[in-house]
C-alpha cells in the first residue's frame, strides 16, 4: 500500500518518502559558466499544496544562486507584490500588482488591502543614465535615492496596481 503512494502523510506536512530520503532534496552543479539545480520530486506543486514557508525559501534561493547575479529588481516592504519588469531601448517599467488579500492563495480577491511603505531597488543597466522617474497609477514622482548603479524608489502607497517608469538616456 505505501509503495502506491508518493508521499506517506502526518497531520498536514510531507514527513518521508517510502523508501527513505533518497528522492528529497536538491541537486546542484556549475557547468561552465551556468549553474543547474535539480529537484528530484515536485517541490512546486507541494509548495502550492502547502503554502510551507521552507518550500519557498528554497525555491527562491536555488534560483537566485542558479542565476549568479543580484537581480535586476527587488522590492521590500509588507505584504505579498506580483513584480513584473519591462526593459525597452530608452526605458524600463516595473508593474507592481498588489496580492495581499485574505484568500491570496486559494480564490478570487475579496478585498483589496492597500500596502505602504514599498521601496523597489532597480539595477540600471550599464551605460544608461535616469532622466526621470514617475508612478504612473498615482501619477506623481516618487522620492527616489541614487546609490551607483541601484536607484531606490519609495512607495508611498499600493492600492491594486502601481507602474514605476525609467526614462533613460
Amino acid at each position: 500500500m505505501l509503495a502506491s503512494q508518493p508521499y506517506v502523510l502526518r497531520g498536514p506536512a510531507v514527513v518521508w518518502r517510502p523508501g527513505g530520503l533518497s528522492g528529497h532534496g536538491a541537486r546542484w552543479r556549475e557547468i561552465g559558466r551556468g549553474r543547474v539545480v535539480y529537484f528530484p520530486w515536485d517541490i512546486d506543486r507541494s509548495f502550492w499544496n502547502f503554502l510551507s514557508t521552507d518550500h519557498a525559501r528554497l525555491l527562491k534561493n536555488a534560483i537566485l544562486w542558479a542565476t549568479n547575479e543580484p537581480p535586476p529588481v527587488s522590492v521590500t516592504g509588507p505584504g505579498i507584490i506580483d513584480l513584473s519588469i519591462w526593459s525597452q531601448k530608452n526605458s524600463l517599467t516595473v508593474h507592481l500588482v498588489n496580492l495581499t488579500n485574505p484568500m491570496m492563495m486559494k480564490g478570487p480577491i475579496r478585498e483589496i488591502i492597500p500596502l505602504v511603505g514599498q521601496e523597489v531597488r532597480v539595477r540600471i543597466p550599464e551605460g544608461k543614465r535616469v532622466r526621470a522617474v514617475s508612478l504612473l497609477v498615482a501619477g506623481s514622482k516618487p522620492q527616489v535615492i541614487h546609490e551607483g548603479a541601484i536607484m531606490r524608489v519609495k512607495i508611498p502607497k499600493i492600492d491594486l496596481h502601481e507602474v514605476v517608469a525609467f526614462d533613460l538616456g
